[in-house]
């Protein structure tokens, strides 16, 4: 029975960090599943458009993809995200794919990047080795996208497990919902900080963190850091790029096949 892996994404425009995150973290999980043909799928409608004008790329969807994997002879399918949470996207990818499991004699969907507490402690771990160079009285604040869909509540439970961990200078925000910049500045402002390292916390660093998170807008976060006195300092890496972020996915894949 052909055996097949799909690796799903919500997708970017940017090539720089595509080639950083998104494809090493594909890479990765090709490695980890030998046997088996790689598939990409994006849910971004909207990317998918772009890159085909820009660059003429051409990424299929998910419904795409499966049905390409079908007309192939792949019987035997693994689908993985990169999505950070259980949120729209997600649940976009898995409605798509149940549609036609009926197509092939196995289809199992690993888990996004923070599904259990384990998956958790792990991506912390990994963001704090990652930026463990903070200068003294310098905070690391991440801004994560957010979103009206229940699974946001993932932030800040992710922030207060931070504190608890012991990185009591670790602070997580969004751009879209909560918790938001306002209180982030209301909790910094209760420690010493004169310092403050920006990095996105999403896949890819791409137009939320190229403009939202250090863009030279009066409502960038960068800017907004600066009018309250900070030093301020971006580092834009998408949380693709950091090794042991990519190691967890193929683990999730892994597992949802039955190999962990």
């Amino acid at each position: 029975m052909k055996k097949g892996i799909l690796v799903v994404s919500f997708g970017t425009t940017h090539p720089d960090t595509r080639r950083l995150t998104i494809e090493a973290i594909e890479r990765r999980i090709e490695k980890a599943f030998p046997d088996y043909s790689f598939y990409r799928a994006f849910t971004s409608g909207i990317i998918i458009k772009k890159m085909k004008e820009r660059e003429g790329i051409s990424v299929m969807t998910v419904r795409q993809a499966l049905k390409a994997m079908h007309s192939d002879g792949i019987r035997d399918v693994v689908i993985q995200p990169t999505h950070v949470i259980n949120g729209v996207e997600n649940d976009k990818m898995r409605e798509e794919a149940m549609e036609l499991k009926g197509w092939f004699s196995s289809l199992k969907i690993g888990d996004a990047l923070l599904t259990t507490g384990e998956d958790n402690r792990a991506v912390i771990q990994a963001v704090a080795e990652e930026y463990g160079d903070l200068k003294e009285k310098e905070a690391l604040v991440f801004m994560g996208h957010g979103t009206t869909h229940y699974a946001n509540a993932i932030y800040a439970a992710l922030d207060y497990e931070m504190k608890d961990m012991g990185y009591k200078n670790m602070f997580l925000g969004t751009v879209e919902a909560y918790p938001s910049l306002t209180s982030i500045f209301r909790i910094l402002k209760e420690g010493e900080y004169t310092r403050v390292c920006l990095a996105p916390f999403m896949i890819v660093a791409g137009d939320h963190a190229k403009n939202d998170l250090s863009g030279a807008s009066e409502d960038s976060w960068y800017t907004r850091f600066l009018r309250e006195g900070y030093e301020v300092r971006c580092v834009l890496k998408g949380l693709g790029e950091i090794p042991g972020i990519q190691e967890l996915l193929a683990e999730h894949a892994k597992r949802a096949r039955g190999y962990i």
